[in-house]
């Protein structure tokens, strides 16, 4: 099918762990009182993802991800704490699509002729400057 962009894994909501914190950061006297902040976990190995997503998730260096293939992500930005985990799954789903499409193969190219003379000239000139900058000779 041209035209149309492979189908991206959604994650299953019931594959996430919500946790209520105290957000942090200026907010008043209703700050200590009330959780809106959410840490979201999500375990890369239990998950329904197809295994090539799996292994690209565990691959990133992303400080988000823990050494036992363990997603964290703490969204407080909203003082609603239904907000607050709908954008941390929006985040969730992000990552997994960054991996999910594959990185463009590269093919390997040659130089072209004329792109091999503008370097070789311009060895030529710089060599030519650095022989010049030696001792004068010949003038006694």
């Amino acid at each position: 099918m041209r035209g149309t962009l492979p189908r991206m894994p959604r994650i299953d909501p019931s594959e996430v762990e919500f946790t209520a914190i105290r957000a942090q950061g200026a907010g008043g006297q209703n700050v200590n009182k009330v959780s809106n902040a959410v840490h979201l976990r999500f375990a890369i190995h239990a998950s329904s993802l197809p295994e090539a997503i799996k292994e690209r998730l565990l691959a990133l260096s992303d400080q988000r991800i823990t050494t036992e293939g363990v997603v964290v992500i703490k969204a407080q930005t909203s003082r609603s704490l239904e907000q607050n985990k709908a954008e941390a799954l929006e985040r969730l789903q992000a990552l997994v699509d960054s991996v999910a499409t594959l990185p463009k193969a590269r093919k390997p190219t040659k130089p072209t002729f004329g792109s091999k003379q503008r370097r070789l000239e311009g060895k030529a000139t710089r060599s030519q400057v650095k022989q010049q900058r030696g001792r004068v000779r010949g003038l006694d």
